[in-house]
């Protein structure tokens, strides 16, 4: 099993590249983001190219006013939105990413379905153009309120309307479990169109060594499941980074012991 480190969450207070160092002298296999956009990319490249990490994925930018958070399914703002793909896409390319999970906002107007799928379209054609891959996470309506896309059924169901295979969903343990719970069997239900996984506590989203999932027995589970990627550690440290990984020199001595 591989871990990666969400650098959206660990090791905060250090610059990226030397966020990406970190996380590779903690026993880290991989590496992620949100928004790396200040950090130089030669230097956020010389780090991954120094340590050997993979960037798996980043996030489109929140957006330029006040409380957005994400525009890809907000009508109105499409230009807007289709210039934050693109910078994500050029950013991400650079530095040698995987995949950029695009945003899509909040907002309840009719429009933004047809809106989403359009600027996800546009997402999906730089994805093929770049090698990489378009991600949905799907949020909850506790930490995202007013968020367009809420719950799993909701990304499955774009996924299958639009039909491209650069789409993919990022399956986050946290709010999986918010909104709806039973987290093997619905992985299990769309394996084939999961790009990512990531975890955190629930309810805390601190360490994934307390509250309600078990993820001792769920991350191999989702490995023999075939989800052959590095799980993604998108959560809050209760104190600092470096104090709250005992979780993961666990999984590396004893996975599956019981011992997280």
């Amino acid at each position: 099993m591989r871990f990666s480190a969400n650098l959206g969450f660990l090791w905060t207070e250090l610059a990226l590249p030397d966020a990406i160092c970190r996380a590779k002298a903690a026993g880290f296999d991989a590496v992620e983001c949100h928004w790396p956009y200040d950090a130089d990319r030669e230097a956020v490249k010389a780090a991954l190219a120094e340590t050997g990490l993979p960037m798996l994925g980043l996030n489109t930018r929140k957006g330029s006013k006040e409380g957005d958070f994400g525009l890809s399914a907000v009508p109105g703002r499409e230009a807007e939105a289709r210039s934050t793909i693109d910078e994500a896409f050029d950013y991400g390319s650079a530095i040698g990413a995987q995949a950029v999970h695009v945003m899509a906002g909040k907002t309840s107007d009719p429009q933004a379905a047809d809106v989403f799928d359009a600027n996800l379209l546009y997402a999906c054609d730089r994805a093929r153009d770049t090698g990489m891959i378009v991600l949905l996470e799907p949020l909850n309506p506790r930490d995202a309120a007013g968020y367009f896309l809420i719950g799993l059924d909701k990304a499955v169901a774009i996924i299958e309307r639009l039909g491209r295979p650069e789409l993919k969903i990022m399956f986050d343990c946290y709010h999986m479990q918010i909104t709806g719970g039973d987290l093997l069997e619905r992985f299990k239900a769309h394996r084939a169109l999961i790009g990512h996984v990531q975890f955190a506590a629930v309810p805390s989203r601190a360490e994934p060594d307390e509250g309600e999932i078990a993820y001792h027995r769920l991350l191999p589970a989702l490995a023999a499941a075939g989800y052959a990627g590095s799980f993604g550690a998108e959560y809050k440290p209760r104190g600092g980074t470096d104090s709250g990984l005992d979780w993961l020199r666990d999984f590396r001595t004893s996975p599956g012991t019981g011992r997280v």
